[in-house]
């Protein structure tokens, strides 16, 4: 028997409909908004490593508190959302964000900054990202892998779009104006894409299973000791790589366009491993996603000072990156049914908080005590062994019984 049944039609003609495809608009625009900002950090690393005269790893954990804020509370938004609806967190995700920026761009110590980038835009992601990601899950039905690719192929081109114009912005005039302005560029983006946070059409008959059984379910067990080891590893590129590029004789702007790269092939695999995931499975494809990701440190370790191969990396690394984060939400509605889906994606993202906090300042360490080939070394292992507990999960299962 199937974990979750209790699904029906209140409103079957809603479900896939024009309406449904407005929420996956707001949910883009949602994370094109959030992503945008925190992936554009490697542009800011170098700037506020020397302001504040801290080390790589030092630097790195203010990203890596962000993104253990944002997944550590999906739990929350996520309960927030399927109680309230969507739109309510969505203004808190504009407020905060707002409000962290600016405060970020007056501080003079790292440790004020862990706390006001990290900790309040982490709190924003959290509001926009899970809430959004769920409510396009409950809104399909037929097409909810396809939607789900779409609307997270926001932070893909939002790394794409924002990276490079904070780079500018960091150019003209300092990585502090340039966070004022992102502050309120990216309240008001919110604030436009909470008008079509709409709650979904879905009646339930009968009560959610209890999130306490669901997270010992072997399945869930599974997916959550993968995606922890996988997030340790996947944003090291996004804090590291510029800064790398720049060590071996790259430009800066060369450089930071390797960050806009990987958002732009993550695009691709948002939307093609998304859409493919409904006709072949898609635990299948998050599988095959895991292997790719694994495979491509492989080519940024043997890139050395070669543009080519750094360009290689970034279009390998983001279509695989792409196709984990469109098709980890499929794997789970697929697992455990949409009923209570915000609570369950936040219970399975605080394992990437878990990733993202320790892995980006371990690596971070290894590298300013050892080297880069060695950082680089140890996040491809971290992704060899993701995989390896990935393929423990059964393909073809598409729901936990």
């Amino acid at each position: 028997m199937a974990l979750t049944e209790g699904v029906v039609d209140a409103e079957p003609r809603q479900l896939d409909s024009a309406r449904a495809w407005i929420v996956v608009a707001a949910a883009f625009l949602s994370m094109f908004t959030v992503y945008g900002i925190v992936y554009s950090f490697g542009a800011f690393f170098d700037s506020m490593a020397e302001d504040f005269g801290t080390g790589k790893g030092a630097t790195a954990l203010m990203f890596s508190i962000t993104t253990a804020w944002y997944f550590g509370l999906g739990l929350v938004s996520g309960k927030a959302a399927d109680r309230f609806g969507p739109r309510p967190v969505m203004l808190i995700a504009a407020a905060v964000l707002g409000v962290g920026l600016l405060l970020t761009s007056r501080v003079h110590s790292i440790w004020l900054g862990y706390l006001t980038y990290g900790v309040g835009v982490g709190v924003a992601v959290a509001c926009a990202y899970v809430p959004m990601v769920a409510t396009v899950g409950a809104w399909f039905l037929r097409r909810r892998t396809a939607a789900l690719g779409v609307a997270v192929a926001g932070i893909g081109v939002g790394t794409l779009v924002v990276a490079p114009i904070s780079e500018r912005l960091i150019d003209a005039y300092g990585w502090r104006t340039a966070y004022v302005v992102l502050g309120i560029a990216g309240a008001a983006l919110l604030l436009v894409a909470s008008l079509g946070a709409w709650r979904p059409p879905v009646s339930v008959v009968q009560e959610p299973v209890p999130l306490g059984e669901i997270i010992r379910h072997r399945g869930f067990v599974i997916l959550y000791v993968a995606t922890a080891l996988i997030t340790s590893a996947l944003f090291v590129p996004f804090v590291f790589i510029k800064d790398y590029a720049t060590d071996h004789g790259i430009d800066s702007g060369p450089a930071t366009a390797l960050v806009s790269l990987i958002g732009a092939s993550s695009v691709v695999g948002r939307l093609g491993l998304g859409a493919l995931g409904a006709r072949l499975g898609a635990t299948r494809l998050m599988q095959l996603s895991f292997a790719i990701m694994a495979a491509s440190f492989l080519i940024w370790l043997t890139a050395g000072s070669s543009y080519g191969r750094l360009v290689a990396f970034a279009i390998v690394m983001g279509v695989a990156y792409g196709g984990f984060i469109a098709l980890a939400p499929a794997v789970a509605a697929g697992l455990f049914g949409i009923v209570g889906l915000g609570a369950i994606l936040g219970a399975l993202y605080t394992s990437a908080a878990i990733g993202g906090l320790l892995g980006p300042p371990i690596v971070g360490s290894v590298i300013d005590r050892v080297s880069y080939a060695a950082g680089i070394t140890l996040a491809m292992l971290i992704t060899a062994a993701s995989t390896l507990v990935l393929f423990m999960l059964p393909a073809g299962h598409d729901r936990a019984r």
